[in-house]
């Protein structure tokens, strides 16, 4: 696994998702692994932007994101999504660096952190909250829009297709992580400590008003029936 670097150091990715007037999303690769990660971009009213589980874009889309805001809060959403935040920080010394509880110790072993989650304000744009159940891990974002609400996870929350080869067989069987919406088994298993509560937060977060999408830090977005498909997931951890 790569070290994080506060080298700006750009990695093939896809061109920038406008997803609505204030969120964006950007999927890029990750060094010698099939496994996609995705950046969320969300722009308050104020003209901040913040970032959630940075990638290091080339100059032309940096170029963009500064036109469309100034990037000034990072969330680093837990200690395996570090490897871009020192060079964010390096590239914006004046951002502030946030992180769920639970990741705090190990992330701030890579780049500075000024806060955890509680406490964010993100106005009528962004909610951040930490997610039930998880002892801390990991938080969940509810981005507000006009074309209606948007769920951001980290890596509580899969949608990955099934893959070839050896990969794709350790990730369909081993780790359970590919065929659909799910909770992956390494999940359940070394983060996961209350089943329950973490079903019924996303319960919960299954009735957001005006719910479209939920977007998930690696590959697939997911659009069809997504306040349906919340619950199905929760249903798995009963």
């Amino acid at each position: 696994m790569a070290r994080p670097s506060s080298t700006w150091t750009v990695l093939p990715h896809l061109p920038i998702e406008r997803l609505e007037p204030n969120l964006w999303r950007v999927q890029g690769s990750l060094p010698d692994m099939a496994l996609k990660r995705v950046m969320t971009l969300v722009r308050l009213d104020d003209g901040r932007v913040v970032v959630h589980s940075a990638i290091a874009l080339d100059d032309a889309s940096m170029a963009e994101v500064e036109a469309w805001g100034r990037p000034a809060v990072l969330l680093v959403p837990n200690a395996y999504h570090r490897l871009d935040a020192p060079a964010w920080v390096a590239r914006y010394p004046d951002l502030e660096v946030r992180c769920p509880p639970g990741g705090w110790a190990k992330i701030a072993e890579v780049v500075r952190v000024d806060a955890d989650y509680s406490g964010f304000d993100g106005g009528r744009a962004l909610t951040v909250e930490v997610l039930d159940g998880i002892a801390g891990a990991e938080g969940v974002l509810t981005v507000r829009s006009p074309g209606g609400a948007t769920l951001v996870f980290n890596d509580a929350l899969f949608n990955m297709p099934h893959g070839a080869g050896l990969t794709g067989f350790i990730f369909r069987r081993l780790t359970q992580s590919t065929g659909g919406p799910r909770v992956s088994r390494l999940f359940r298993w070394f983060v996961v400590k209350d089943r329950r509560a973490l079903a019924a937060h996303l319960e919960r977060l299954a009735a957001t008003p005006d719910l479209v999408r939920i977007i998930v830090s690696h590959h697939q977005t997911i659009v069809d029936r997504p306040a349906e498909t919340l619950r199905e997931v929760a249903s798995t951890l009963g």
